[in-house]
């Protein structure tokens, strides 16, 4: 048996029940990435990736053979759009670490998101879930409305985490407060745990690139005490 074919079909036991090998794999990419995205580094994005693709076919329990027998269409759908999103985001990280914008030659420099952009996220994450859910739930996806949160706050959380913004930590900490109850319910022990496991390594991410984000922003020019000094 070659190792794409013992991937797609080999399983083992957690707490007797049968869990796929690939939604193990799949997880383990997805946290090296993140692990990767802490440090800022442009491999983050390609190792989340291969993460994608093998949690896609783990989620889709219609197509590919899976012992939970549920389609999470928002979990699926999720992957696909962050392949798509992972790809602007090693363009635009690879483009900083090209040029050294970053002030301490990392990928990327944190900053928090600017009251308009946050307008924006809080926009699109209303509007976005409440257009996913009907769709999911036309589609048969198990338990479309928190299915539809996962699939939007981990789209805006991704993007923010090419823009560098630190908002993206506490984004990726709501989706997992909803993605834990959801994945247990459905049986994705490996992924439930790893969403566990995520979001206290968010919290972590988020005192490192709020410490970070400090640490590089410019230094404020000192007021001047008299006019002599503010026309020296």
């Amino acid at each position: 048996m070659d190792p794409l074919t013992w991937l797609l079909h080999a399983q083992t036991q957690i707490a007797g029940e049968p869990v796929l090998v690939r939604e193990i794999v799949g997880n383990g990419f997805g946290l090296a990435s993140a692990l990767l995205g802490l440090r800022r580094v442009v491999w983050a994005w390609p190792v989340g990736m291969v993460g994608n693709a093998l949690l896609l076919t783990v989620f889709l329990g219609g197509v590919f053979a899976t012992p939970q027998a549920h389609d999470l269409y928002g979990q699926a759908g999720r992957q696909v759009f962050f392949f798509a999103v992972s790809l602007y985001g090693w363009w635009r990280w690879g483009r900083t670490r090209r040029l050294g914008t970053a002030p301490d030659g990392a990928a990327v420099a944190p900053r928090w998101a600017t009251g308009r952009e946050r307008l924006g996220l809080l926009a699109v994450a209303v509007a976005g879930t409440a257009v996913a859910y009907p769709v999911l739930a036309a589609l048969g996806s198990w338990g479309p409305l928190p299915d539809a949160w996962i699939l939007v706050g981990s789209l805006l959380a991704t993007y923010g985490m090419a823009r560098g913004w630190v908002d993206f930590w506490l984004i990726w900490i709501a989706v997992d407060a909803v993605g834990v109850p959801l994945l247990l319910r459905g049986g994705f022990y490996p992924s439930a745990a790893m969403y566990l496991l995520y979001g206290v390594f968010c919290a972590a991410g988020l005192a490192t690139w709020w410490r970070t984000s400090r640490a590089l922003r410019p230094a404020r020019s000192p007021i001047p005490s008299t006019y002599s000094e503010a026309v020296a």
